[in-house]
C-alpha cells in the first residue's frame, strides 16, 4: 500500500482529500503545517507528498526543497488555490512532479495521484534493471582463472572509468562484446545508455543512417526524423562491433566524431554535440586491412587508444571446465535442465576440441546437450557426433604412434614449431617480444624459424 503525506494548514481540505485517496486504498497521513510535514518526513519515509503552496512558516517550496534533498525517491505534488504560471515554472524547475489548483476534483486528483504513483514504479522498475545489468555485465562475472583472462580484468580495471577509446581485438565468439559491458557498467558512465551496433549487419545505405540519424526528407522513406545511435548514447557508450566491415565513407564521419565530439544528421546541416565513449570490436587484423586500403590509419590510431586482445578459446582451455559449469548453471536458474553436472570423460573430450566457435560454440553445445541427455549426468555419448569422433581420434592417433614406434626428434620438432608459432601470434609478429615469451634469445629465435622454415 503506497504512502502519503498532505500538508495543508487548512485542515478541512486536508480531510477531504486524506478521505477522496483513503477510499482509493492508500494510506494517507495529515500534517497542519510545513514544519510538521518535514517532522513527518524524518520519522517515515512515503511515497507521495501533497502540500499546499501557501503556509506560514515553512511553505511549500520549502517542503519541496526538503523532498528533494532529503528523500529524492519520494514524489512531491503542490496543491494551491494561487496559481500562477511563474510559480508552476518554478516548482517544477526544483522537482515538483505536478502542480495542482484548488479547489480540485476527486477525479481530477485520483488522477493526478495514480500517474505520479505509476511514474514513480516505472523509475523504481528501471533502476533495478539498471543494477542488475550492472552486476550481470561487470568483468567480476566474466568467467576465467586463466592467466590470458586475468590480464583483460586487470586491463579493465584501469581503464574502466576513463574516457579513453577502447579497440577490443578477437574471433568470433570469444566475448568481445561481454568485455565491451564490463567497460561500461564498471565505469563512471553505467548509469547511462550504452548502446551496440554491428556495422557488419547493417549495409553501409543504413549504417549512417542509423549512426548519426536523419532529417525528414533527406532520402525516400525518410517521412520522419530519426535519432541516430550516438544521440542515443550520449553521456554513455557506443559499441562499435566489426569496425573493420564500416565504408571508408563512413569511417571519415567517425574520425571526426573521435577528434570533435560533433556531426550532422543525413540530410541536416544542424551541428549535434555528444559526450559518448567510443569502444570498438573487430576480428578482422586492421594493420592488414590498412596495407590493403580498406581501412583508415588515422582512424586505427585514434581507435587504439587502449587495445585488448581476446585470446581464443583453444589458448585458455584451463577455462573450459569452469566454463561449462558456468553454463550448465545458467540452464538450471532457467529451468532448462535439472541435469546436475558432466562425466569424467564428457569434460575430457571436450577439452581435448580445438572450438573454432570459441565461448559461443562451447555455451551452444553446454545448453544442446543439456537439453537432450536422458541422464542425470552429461556422459561422453551425449556430447556432439564430431566432439566424440575428435576425442576418438586423438586417442587413436596416440595409440598408432606407440604400436608402430615414435619418432622423438620429429615430436620434438613439431612440438617446437607449435609454440614458435603461438609465441609469435601472441606478440602480433614481434619477434623480440616472441623471443620474451619462450625465454630465448631474439637471434636464436630467428635461427629456429629459419630452420623450421617458417614464414
Amino acid at each position: 500500500m503506497e504512502k502519503i503525506l498532505v500538508v495543508d494548514d487548512d485542515a478541512n481540505h486536508a480531510k477531504v482529500v486524506a478521505r477522496a485517496l483513503e477510499s482509493k486504498g492508500y494510506e494517507i497521513t495529515i500534517a497542519p503545517d510545513g514544519q510538521a510535514g518535514i517532522d513527518e518526513m524524518e520519522k517515515t519515509p512515503y511515497d507521495l507528498v501533497l502540500t499546499d503552496l501557501m503556509m506560514p512558516g515553512v511553505d511549500g517550496m520549502g517542503v519541496l526543497n526538503h523532498v528533494v534533498t532529503h528523500s529524492p525517491s519520494t514524489l512531491c505534488m503542490i496543491l494551491t488555490g494561487f496559481a500562477t504560471v511563474r510559480g508552476a515554472v518554478e516548482a517544477i524547475k526544483v522537482g515538483a512532479f505536478d502542480y495542482i489548483t484548488k479547489p480540485v476534483s476527486a477525479s481530477e486528483l485520483w488522477m493526478s495521484v495514480e500517474k505520479a504513483l505509476k511514474f514513480k514504479a516505472l523509475e523504481e522498475e528501471n533502476n533495478r534493471l539498471k543494477k542488475q545489468l550492472k552486476q550481470k555485465f561487470t568483468h567480476k562475472n566474466i568467467v576465467g582463472t586463466s592467466k590470458a583472462i586475468q590480464k583483460i580484468f586487470a586491463l579493465i580495471d584501469k581503464v574502466a572509468d576513463t574516457d579513453s577509446t577502447v579497440l577490443i581485438n578477437g574471433a568470433s565468439g570469444t566475448g568481445k562484446e561481454l568485455i565491451a559491458r564490463a567497460i561500461h557498467y564498471d565505469s563512471s558512465r553505467s548509469d547511462k545508455p550504452m548502446v551496440t551496433i554491428n556495422c557488419g549487419a547493417i549495409p553501409e545505405a543504413l549504417l549512417e543512417s542509423e549512426l548519426f540519424g536523419h532529417e525528414k526528407g533527406s532520402y525516400t522513406g525518410a517521412h520522419k526524423a530519426r535519432v541516430g545511435r550516438f544521440e542515443m548514447a550520449n553521456g554513455g557508450t557506443i559499441f562499435l562491433d566489426e569496425i573493420g566491415e564500416m565504408s571508408p565513407t563512413l569511417q571519415v564521419k567517425l574520425l571526426r566524431i573521435l577528434q570533435d565530439k560533433k556531426f550532422e544528421r543525413v540530410g541536416g546541416t544542424k551541428t549535434i554535440h555528444v559526450d559518448v565513449r567510443i569502444v570498438a570490436a573487430t576480428n578482422k587484423n586492421l594493420t592488414d586491412a590498412i596495407n590493403a586500403g580498406s581501412f583508415r590509419e588515422d582512424l586505427y590510431y585514434r581507435l587504439n587508444v587502449i587495445p585488448i586482445k581476446v585470446p581464443s578459446l583453444n589458448n585458455r582451455k584451463t577455462d573450459i571446465p569452469l566454463l561449462i559449469n558456468h553454463f550448465l548453471k545458467q540452464n538450471q536458474e532457467a529451468g532448462i535442465t535439472e541435469i546436475k553436472g558432466f562425466s569424467t570423460d564428457a569434460i575430457d573430450a571436450m577439452l581435448e576440441y580445438n572450438w573454432p566457435g570459441n565461448v559461443r560454440e562451447l555455451e551452444n553445445v553446454v545448453k544442446r546437450v543439456v537439453i537432450l541427455s536422458e541422464n542425470d549426468v552429461v556422459a561422453f555419448d551425449d556430447l556432439p557426433d564430431y566432439i566424440q569422433q575428435h576425442s576418438l581420434s586423438v586417442q587413436k592417433n596416440e595409440d598408432v604412434l606407440f604400436e608402430e614406434g615414435l619418432s622423438l626428434d620429429k615430436a620434438v620438432k613439431d612440438y617446437e614449431r607449435k609454440l614458435i608459432l603461438g609465441a609469435m601470434e601472441k606478440s602480433d609478429g614481434v619477434k623480440t617480444k616472441a623471443a620474451k615469451l619462450l625465454k630465448i634469445k631474439r637471434t636464436t629465435l630467428v635461427e629456429k624459424i629459419k630452420k623450421q622454415k617458417l614464414s
